[in-house]
């Protein structure tokens, strides 16, 4: 039965809840995969002028999607880097999704309208969606695309069934705000670019019928959509990079991959566990007659359902049809990047879940009415206890899942758990490990990863990191020449073999491979902190400084590139810069004993020694041993007229260093 106005307040306030509690580790968890280039290092993000190149330059963000993009402009200007708020942000949008989807589905008459919006907003395969904060793509779009259904069957009179409505006056306002919602999806994620065709999908449901009028109305969409879907894939193909080898299908094998895609991801609707963050790459097989099942099977159930329409409504083929059209960008015919790791991610079916999320409830209440008539008091008793049962369950299906985007190491542990093919997780945690020094573990990792995917140069190059981490020089030179032999224009191989050529005094070469790095990309931060570096040896400071402060701009969290730079505007004598760059690591890394010291070094020489005295006293609480820090305390207190004190201390810094000198 439909929802009361006081039901359907209650009911509001039930999805927001359910959802919050959902997702709940979701906003507290940090950044992720992809999150660094679209948020933390994401420069476009820190000023006007950033925001202008959002809307006006594609190859300024990963992907050309400025509405999403100008969302984290407005976040990172409230509340900079901190995750949860981009985190609250998506769960919220989520829950207007799942809210407004049950507004059109009510108002499209459609029975249990409620359940379809409860189910949407708490079910665990949308959690990839809505947890991951460069997803704000599916979310967002999502928004402007149910936004855009909504006004134009408003429009065209669908929710009365009135279609001698005349398309003038106020009618023509839903028209234009649709169609403006249309293009502000488009601007969030391309993979709307099938609301047209979903539209007259569901126009022939209500009438059995399509007028003619509805395909002229539709007709700018459907050539808009058609329009950025192009630019989409031209931008897949030459800015983000999906060509090669990973890509090079016939086309009977993307219907292979198609026919199964669409049975994978309704099965995950149907059950969703084992959810993996990155499933396994099917082996296509165009000589094993059991992979033409699926594509097959597909076929025959949606000719079987419109055969059987007039007996079992237009309703089930139109769900079907519904899903599998919108996930019509995501079947394998075009080429996008993921493909390269695999065929299928939660995320694709965000949209197109809602046709079979109908179609479901639809059964589900076919069944249970059945079971009500022979058995009325079990069949209202046993429903409702069958849909507390599924809304815990789902619940906490998705809080589990959400668990795992915590941080990356989770996320990629996660992965190998449950996919141990995934050589992409491998990868991605040998580098994440590497970076925090555990570089016998994240060797084993990369190993594996070159094993599951060999010639791929990250991968030999992430090695070579991990070689070197242990002193093996020599060895991580190896690697990284195989790795840029592999791929000559792999800025972070270039740039890796450039570092271990500087380190063996190849100034030269190291040079050389560090401007072929930043000729590849020039918004590696890493190489314009190397060619920094090499600028320093050779004397040129202002050009070290330069490539330092531009380091900087793309990562900030670059903390030796930063106080390299702080020693050279200290021997500048730019003492107040300097103190601007070390309080802002210490703001990042309170125990950061380095930071500390130069600090202490910096205020000396402005001769705030009181100050200076302080940052000296915080490192040896941190390293009582620390004997820089003893030595420039004991100058400090004898500056300060402190003899005594700085002669105890003094005779500290002797003992430790002469106990030293013994061993």
């Amino acid at each position: 039965m439909p929802l009361s106005r006081r039901q359907s307040i209650w009911f509001a306030v039930a999805v927001v809840c359910l959802t919050l509690l959902a997702y709940a580790p979701a906003m507290t968890a940090g950044f992720i995969w992809d999150d660094d280039d679209y948020v933390i290092n994401n420069d476009t993000l820190r000023d006007v002028d950033g925001l202008i190149r959002i809307w006006t330059d594609p190859s300024a963000t990963p992907q050309y999607y400025p509405f999403v993009h100008t969302t984290f402009w407005l976040e990172y200007q409230t509340w900079g880097l901190t995750a949860a708020g981009y985190h609250v942000v998506n769960v919220f949008i989520h829950m207007l999704n799942a809210l407004l989807l049950w507004q059109l589905c009510r108002r499209l008459e459609i029975p249990a309208a409620w359940l379809v919006g409860l189910l949407f907003a708490i079910h665990p395969v949308h959690v990839e969606s809505v947890a991951w904060i460069t997803e704000r793509k599916n979310v967002l779009s999502g928004l402007f695309y149910l936004s855009s259904a909504y006004a134009y069957l408003r429009y065209a009179g669908i929710f009365n069934r009135d279609e001698t409505n005349d398309a003038s006056g106020p009618s023509l306002r839903w028209y234009g705000l649709s169609v403006a919602a249309f293009v502000a999806a488009l601007l969030s994620k391309t993979v709307t670019s099938t609301l047209p065709a979903a539209l007259l999908v569901v126009i022939w449901w209500k009438l059995g019928t399509i007028p003619r009028r509805r395909i002229f109305d539709l007709a700018p969409m459907f050539a808009i959509g058609v329009g950025f879907g192009l630019f989409t894939v031209w931008l897949e193909k030459y800015q983000v990079g999906a060509e090669g080898m990973d890509w090079q299908l016939s086309f009977v094998e993307r219907v292979l991959i198609a026919g199964r895609v669409i049975c994978f991801y309704a099965g995950k609707l149907l059950v969703p566990t084992n959810l993996i963050f990155t499933y396994p790459r099917w082996e296509i097989d165009t000589s094993a007659m059991w992979q033409y099942l699926f594509p097959v099977g597909v076929l025959v159930a949606i000719i079987t359902l419109f055969t059987l329409r007039h007996r079992i409504s237009r309703g089930p083929v139109a769900a079907v049809c519904f899903f599998c059209g919108t996930l019509f960008p995501a079947l394998g015919f075009f080429d996008v990047y993921p493909m390269r790791f695999s065929f299928v991610a939660d995320h694709f079916q965000y949209l197109a879940s809602i046709g079979l999320i109908v179609l479901y409830v639809q059964i589900g209440i076919a069944v249970w009415s059945r079971l009500e008539k022979y058995h009325p008091l079990i069949g209202r008793m046993g429903g409702r206890a069958v849909l507390s049962a599924l809304t815990l369950l789902l619940v906490i299906l998705t809080w589990n899942q959400s668990l795992i985007y915590e941080d990356l190491e989770t996320l990629w542990r996660d992965t190998i758990a449950r996919n141990p093919t995934s050589w992409m997780a491998h990868n991605n945690l040998g580098a994440l490990l590497n970076r925090r020094g555990d570089f016998v573990e994240a060797e084993s990792h990369l190993i594996e990863a070159i094993r599951l995917k060999p010639g791929f140069a990250d991968s030999v190059s992430n090695l070579g990191k991990s070689r070197e981490g242990q002193g093996d020089l020599a060895g991580a030179q190896r690697l990284y020449e195989e790795a840029v032999q592999i791929s000559p224009r792999d800025a972070k191989a270039l740039n890796n073999l450039a570092a271990v050529y500087g380190m063996t005094g190849r100034v030269g070469e190291s040079r050389e491979m560090v401007e072929r790095a930043l000729a590849s990309n020039p918004k590696l931060a890493a190489a314009h902190g190397n060619l920094g570096t090499l600028e320093a040896v050779q004397g040129n400071i202002d050009a070290a400084m330069e490539h330092y402060q531009r380091c900087l701009q793309l990562d900030p969290d670059a903390t030796e590139i930063r106080l390299n730079l702080v020693r050279i505007l200290m021997q500048k004598g730019s003492l107040d810069s300097a103190e601007e760059q070390l309080q802002f690591i210490l703001e990042r890394s309170p125990r950061h004993t380095s930071a500390m010291l130069n600090l202490g070094v910096v205020l000396v020489n402005q001769n705030r020694m009181t100050d200076a005295a302080e940052w000296f006293e915080r490192v040896l609480e941190l390293e009582p041993s620390n004997v820089p820090a003893m030595r420039n305390l004991a100058y400090t207190y004898q500056q300060m007229g402190r003899t005594e004190q700085a002669d105890a201390v003094a005779a500290v810094a002797d003992r430790i260093e002469q106990g030293s000198s013994s061993q």
